[in-house]
């Protein structure tokens, strides 16, 4: 059984809405969110203003993101039950401490993160007020909630640490005997990066991903064209598991019985590649199987309601910090 909420230390994350997801969305963050629901008292949302900041989708396509992806994280094991699942967008209250928050932070700490300056510098359209902004939105978005731990990827975790110094600069400036904002610390996932099907890191940008409810037929034939160790050429040649795209993902979903059988064979050229990636497929087919199920079982208008009595709870929350915070910089309540 779950420990008591009130007896618990607050998490909280959330996922910009790009559609149904992928094993690395579940390896690099869900899979962590779903552990933490009976340790923590854990909100997790919709970061739809987020997703605003880096592309600009039409209407109908973000709302189908929204509940693709909310949808997935219902599958995955998420429990309304057990956390607060919310929007970011229909809290007003992340908007006003992140004007708040700006009247306190210097832009240089918003400027030096290293996504924005990589990202700008490929594509000069990023340069707008938003996607500068977006660490200090992050960083409203957490501190509203006091969370103990922001689960997220390596990736991340400088985001963590920006929040930290935010609310570290407010409680100096405006509530030093009495500090408003708690310091969350990073709450890092255990698979830092999952591989996509070319090698890089799983991403859809990249066309290598394999969707959580991917068909079984879909995932087997993802992972039968993967390529292999470039220097097996013939079926005779031995091979080095090192040097194959593929071997990262068995590392993550096949058990060490397995692994020792397929680097054996592959060095001494005993059995083929598809013979090393049958029961990687069969491994992943068996992950992916109670989340088809649980999704196929959920009503849309079910998913929609989920949010709607979450979005609520969070606002209490929000509200509660934001009195806090007024009180602190003298605003009229």
């Amino acid at each position: 059984m779950p420990t008591p909420a009130l007896t618990r230390p607050r998490a909280l994350s959330g996922m910009r809405p790009t559609g149904a997801l992928h094993l690395g969305h579940f390896h690099g963050a869900l899979k962590n969110w779903v552990g933490l629901q009976d340790s923590h008292d854990c909100f997790f949302f919709v970061a739809d203003w987020h997703a605003l900041t880096t592309s600009h989708p039409d209407r109908e396509t973000l709302t189908r993101h929204v509940y693709d992806m909310v949808t997935d994280w219902l599958a995955a094991g998420i429990d309304p039950e057990r956390c607060t699942l919310f929007l970011q967008s229909r809290m007003p209250e992340h908007a006003e401490l992140f004007t708040l928050l700006a009247t306190c932070t210097p832009s240089s700490w918003l400027a030096r993160m290293p996504s924005y300056k990589d990202q700008v510098a490929a594509d000069p359209e990023l340069a707008t007020y938003g996607f500068l902004g977006y660490p200090l939105l992050q960083a409203a978005d957490i501190l509203l909630y006091k969370p103990a731990g922001v689960p997220v990827g390596e990736d991340q975790a400088a985001h963590v640490e920006v929040t930290r110094e935010v609310g570290r600069r407010f409680n100096r400036l405006y509530a030093p005997e009495a500090p408003v904002f708690v310091e969350p610390q990073a709450l890092l996932t255990e698979t830092a990066r999952v591989p996509g099907l070319d090698g890089q890191k799983m991403s859809k940008s990249l066309g290598n991903a394999i969707a959580m409810r991917d068909s079984p037929e879909d995932t087997a034939a993802k992972i039968r064209t993967m390529p292999t160790d470039p220097q097996r050429v013939r079926r005779t040649d031995p091979g080095d598991p090192a040097r194959c795209p593929v071997w990262p993902l068995h590392q993550i979903y096949t058990d060490a019985a397995t692994r020792a059988t397929c680097d054996t064979g592959c060095r001494t050229a005993s059995i083929g590649c598809l013979d090393c990636k049958q029961p990687l497929v069969e491994a992943i087919q068996r992950e992916q199987a109670p989340w088809r199920e649980r999704a196929a079982a959920l009503d849309p208008q079910q998913v929609r309601w989920t949010l709607e009595v979450g979005t609520e709870r969070a606002r209490a929350v929000a509200r509660k910090t934001l009195r806090e915070v007024r009180g602190a910089m003298g605003l009229v309540a």
